[in-house]
């Protein structure tokens, strides 16, 4: 009689390796989100000057006029097939918070506080887009990220009241709204861009947009360009051509390499960009604090790269 041996299973959980391609991937997902930022550092800025002339509505949701034409000619050269009907549900939602969301949001702001005002609570999209990631892309960033992230914000924060930028007023309400609009769609666009490619997600989310903003939006637009200077037409050539078309080539190809909320703490370095950028542009004060904050930022920005990012199943 044999005895049998009695076997024991064990389940042992697999931590995925991080292989040498995934860091690759994480670092070029990290240089291509500077590219983006650096390109939409300039945004406030450049909308500074264009709301002296244009009104919020024509700065805010022209430039998308603009950047629809430039996406239609990419996308006919290209041969791009139509998306997917799931995937068109999803540019929709993309349009609706980066084409017409946060530019409105923004532009009205702009009208009302400095840009550097705005640059400050702009700061708060790093977390905003963590936590649409969450919803959206199914990203679970890991306690060492939430608490280098809440370094940052609480940096950008304590900035922002020893600046003199404690009263809440209407703009800020604005801002904040571009800020959750922009979250939404970087945190949808960003998923999206793994299989469809960042220039695509921005270019078929400006040609849904534009029906329903030439009708509205082209007389006005052109009227008022009439009687801008050339500080207002170069103001508003940036923000069409780069902030609101070229900009997203490099960010959604970023956060499709490297993650959402792991890229997106690249955005902390914005709001420091778009100070210096309204110091030399628009005269603003650039203050000791504004550098020292900038130091920290980069620092907490530095070690929240280097937490793991968890992917839901």
């Amino acid at each position: 009689m044999s005895a049998q041996l009695p076997i024991e299973k064990q389940h042992v959980k697999k931590e995925q390796p991080t292989t040498p391609d995934r860091l690759h991937a994480e670092k070029m997902g990290l240089l291509y989100g500077f590219i983006g930022v650096l390109s939409f550092s300039l945004t406030l800025p450049a909308t500074k000057v264009v709301v002296t002339v244009l009104s919020p509505l024509s700065a805010g949701l022209g430039r998308a006029l603009i950047a629809a034409v430039l996406a239609a000619l990419v996308l006919l050269i290209k041969r791009v097939p139509f998306p997917t009907w799931q995937e068109t549900k999803k540019l929709l939602l993309v349009s609706a918070g980066v084409v017409a969301g946060f530019p409105f949001f923004s532009s009205w702001a702009m009208e009302r506080v400095p840009a550097t005002h705005g640059a400050v609570i702009i700061a708060l999209l790093p977390l905003a887009t963590a936590g649409a990631a969450i919803f959206f892309s199914g990203e679970r960033p890991t306690r060492k990220y939430w608490i280098s992230s809440a370094i940052a914000c609480v940096t950008i924060i304590a900035y922002a009241i020893s600046s003199g930028f404690g009263a809440l007023q209407w703009a800020d309400l604005a801002l904040l709204g571009a800020v959750i609009s922009a979250a939404i769609g970087y945190a949808v666009g960003g998923e999206l861009s793994k299989t469809m490619g960042g220039w695509q997600v921005i270019s078929w989310s400006l040609i849904f947009a534009f029906p329903f903003l030439v009708v509205p939006l082209a007389g006005p637009l052109f009227a008022e360009l009439k009687q801008a200077t050339w500080p207002v037409w170069i103001g508003f050539g940036y923000i069409s051509v780069v902030s609101m078309f070229l900009g997203f080539f490099a960010w959604y190809h970023g956060l499709a390499l490297g993650g959402v909320s792991k890229v997106s703490q690249i955005q902390y370095l914005q709001p420091f960009l778009s100070i210096i950028a309204a110091s030399f542009l628009l005269s603003e004060p650039l203050t000791l604090g504004a550098v020292l904050s900038a130091v920290i930022v980069v620092l907490a920005v530095a070690k929240g790269r280097k937490a793991s990012i968890q992917q839901k199943a």
